[in-house]
């Protein structure tokens, strides 16, 4: 599931971003503070955030211009400031993609899509390893890995971020979505399934993924 963290002093603007993406599939969570974002982006992974420029405090500009100093996530600049220089000013601080308010609920998604089609990696390669979505394959080497579509998606969570620790949780939401009755059990069945058939690539995939015991999962990338 595609995790958009939106970023704005208004609740009532939060709660209506919400709306409007929530019965698109995606994953929304809201903060109202330039600095609880940056905390946010620094501890969980995100596809891409929403930022409003005109906050109190830290205003979108810095907070932009921080972010980019740790993390390449997309990111849409949602404000009421239209003027050319302030375009190009978040532009330039490292903002894909800029839209006004009031917005189209339409606009505003079809540019949220462009950005996560324009930024989905189709290919991932870690230590060895070769996850590439185009061929729907998992490989190592000239061996193809045979993967079902959950241990795919859990295995290309912990590719994309090494040495991340996902807890069982944040698993069971991102590969089965927030409305799944399923167990942390089954997390752990599938991680088991995937380890063993990468084992038999010759790939040494118990130096790399690990258990953290009480947590969850991480790749360890050496």
């Amino acid at each position: 599931m595609t995790q958009i963290l939106i970023v704005d002093d208004e609740q009532r603007m939060l709660d209506l971003l919400e709306l409007y993406l929530t019965p698109h599939g995606y994953k929304v969570t809201k903060v109202l503070h330039g600095a609880d974002a940056l905390e946010k982006l620094k501890k969980e992974p995100f596809d891409l955030v929403v930022l409003d420029i005109m906050m109190k405090g830290m205003d979108g500009f810095e907070t932009c211009r921080r972010l980019r100093a740790f993390s390449d996530v997309p990111v849409l600049m949602l404000t009421a400031k239209d003027q050319k220089e302030d375009v190009i000013k978040g532009l330039n601080l490292g903002a894909d993609d800029y839209v006004t308010k009031p917005f189209d609920e339409e606009i505003l998604v079809a540019r949220i899509e462009a950005l996560l089609r324009r930024n989905a990696p189709s290919s991932i390669k870690v230590d060895g390893l070769q996850w590439n979505e185009e061929r729907y394959e998992l490989s190592y080497g000239n061996c193809s890995i045979p993967l079902t579509p959950k241990e795919f998606q859990l295995i290309r969570l912990l590719l994309k971020r090494p040495n991340h620790v996902y807890d069982r949780n944040d698993l069971l939401d991102l590969v089965w979505g927030v409305e799944s009755d399923t167990e942390g059990r089954t997390i752990d069945s599938h991680i088991r399934n995937i380890r063993e058939k990468i084992r038999h690539s010759g790939f040494p995939v118990d130096e790399h993924l690990k258990t953290v015991w009480g947590v969850g999962y991480k790749w360890l990338q050496k």
